[in-house]
């Protein structure tokens, strides 16, 4: 595979104007004026995009977890148990076990980043329309329709926003940039947690019951609105910056098919697994915490959803530092095996001790700011760029998969043994313990092959380049 491949698409090192010559011909328009304040290789336009390229999941995590915030609500005014409470994350869930990945093909062979960006988009927004009006209404199937539609939208927007990253900032910064992405993604939940309990509050001094509800989830859906804009904004420079420095998306000139999930090497299977394994023990954890830090430890609903909301916060603050972090000392996969085993502390001390919960819910914050923010790198250095959307689409079909699933049989677990929640904590540490083995397949795997994953900057600089490099070949 060509050097370029390897390089990012745009660097801060390049310079203020990039002028090609075609046939003793020069082009004018890329020959533009040195010090142009728009020009796409310049630091502020890199960051501008940067910024929108964030704000493409605040709508998504936003929405993605109203539930959460008013699971009383939701149970009272729709008359819900808690397993049919769970039915409505796990639905989101459902459509993308196969959806996701096809939406990350589609982005590769079809739509292209742009397009696959703006329409995933449009049907977030829609899914939300249609689940506000389900409480409008007070009609559950409409809800479980219109998050079915949501999580459809919502999920294949992951990976777009995840290729967006890569195109633009594959190189030192990339750790760094996905941990910005989670962390504005992760505001957007705590936000969400912030602020739904008191919207509903003041609506209900208008509407009542389901009514309330459904107009408190219909103001949520401004913010899908928001993001959408920002993708139509993120296009056009993109678009832009594709024209003036005349990109190369595919330098290898291979065209990507279903059937390349099956050349995949052990480590990125590997990587599913822990997307899988590790996601299952935060994500159902956050959407049954209300209920969890009340029987536990006696909060008030208030108090449960500000201690439930904090591994969001942590998240929002501690990712692009830790992205930082990585991008300067590498040793990725050290990092997920350090993420891993001190969530499975977190969950320890919340179980089994009587130690204040604001502690195990800050190392469960960091833990998974730390994992996120060195996993999903992982992706770009075992697979050509070719196929990170297909790549990225598998990735997020299988935790989608995994998420469906437990967040019922967790539900389940909680309906059965009432207040006593040691079960279902110890159902979701044995799930980290499966991402702590898979982890360490990794590195057996990268150490007997003698790849990347796991160097240094400077180690992986040097095992990089144009005659040198490799995907595990």
């Amino acid at each position: 595979m060509a050097q370029e491949d390897e390089q990012r698409i745009v660097d801060n090192d390049e310079l203020a104007t990039t002028q090609e010559t075609n046939g003793g011909r020069q082009d004018n328009e890329l020959a533009l004026p040195e010090g142009g304040c728009c020009m796409p290789t310049r630091l502020s336009h890199r960051l501008m995009a940067l910024v929108f390229m964030c704000l493409l999941g605040f709508g998504s995590y936003f929405c993605y977890d109203n539930p959460g915030a008013l699971q009383d609500n939701f149970k009272r005014d729709m008359d819900l148990s808690l397993t049919q409470f769970t039915l409505i994350y796990s639905i989101y869930s459902w459509p993308n076990v196969v959806l996701c990945f096809l939406g990350g093909f589609l982005v590769d062979r079809l739509f292209g980043i742009r397009l696959g960006t703006i329409i995933y988009m449009l049907i977030l927004l829609v899914g939300q329309l249609i689940f506000a009006t389900g409480g409008l209404i007070n009609a559950f199937w409409l809800m479980i329709l219109g998050r079915f539609i949501f999580g459809i939208g919502a999920e294949s927007l992951a990976v777009a926003q995840n290729s967006y990253a890569v195109l633009w900032f594959k190189g030192k910064e990339l750790n760094m940039v996905f941990g910005l992405q989670l962390s504005v993604a992760r505001f957007g939940s705590t936000v969400n947690f912030w602020v739904m309990p008191g919207i509903y509050k003041y609506v209900s001094n208008f509407y009542q019951g389901h009514q309330a509800l459904g107009v408190v989830l219909l103001f949520a859906t401004l913010t899908c609105v928001m993001s959408l804009m920002c993708a139509l904004i993120l296009g056009w420079m993109d678009k832009r910056a594709e024209r003036i420095l005349q990109r190369n998306n595919n330098p290898s000139g291979e065209i990507p098919k279903l059937t390349d999930i099956f050349t995949f090497k052990p480590p990125f299977w590997m990587v599913s697994v822990i997307c899988v394994a590790y996601y299952v023990a935060i994500f159902p954890f956050i959407a049954l915490g209300q209920k969890f830090f009340m029987d536990r430890f006696h909060y008030t609903d208030v108090e449960a959803n500000k201690v439930d909301a904090l591994v969001y916060l942590i998240a929002a603050v501690s990712s692009p530092l830790f992205g930082f972090l990585i991008d300067k000392v590498g040793r990725n996969v050290t990092w997920v095996f350090t993420a891993t085993i001190s969530t499975i502390g977190a969950h320890a001390l919340l179980t089994f001790t009587e130690l204040n919960p604001y502690v195990g819910m800050t190392i469960m914050g960091l833990s998974y700011s730390m994992l996120a923010a060195s996993l999903w790198p992982l992706v770009a250095l075992i697979i050509p760029e070719y196929q990170l959307g297909t790549a990225y689409g598998f990735c997020q079909s299988v935790q989608n998969l995994g998420l469906a699933v437990i967040t019922i049989v967790a539900g389940i677990i909680a309906d059965q043994t009432k207040s006593d929640h040691t079960w279902v904590q110890l159902f979701f540490m044995s799930w980290l313990t499966i991402a702590l083995i898979a982890t360490c397949v990794i590195w057996a795997y990268d150490k007997k092959h003698r790849g990347n994953l796991n160097m240094s900057p400077r180690q992986r600089a040097s095992y990089v380049n144009a005659d040198t490099y490799q995907h595990f070949e």
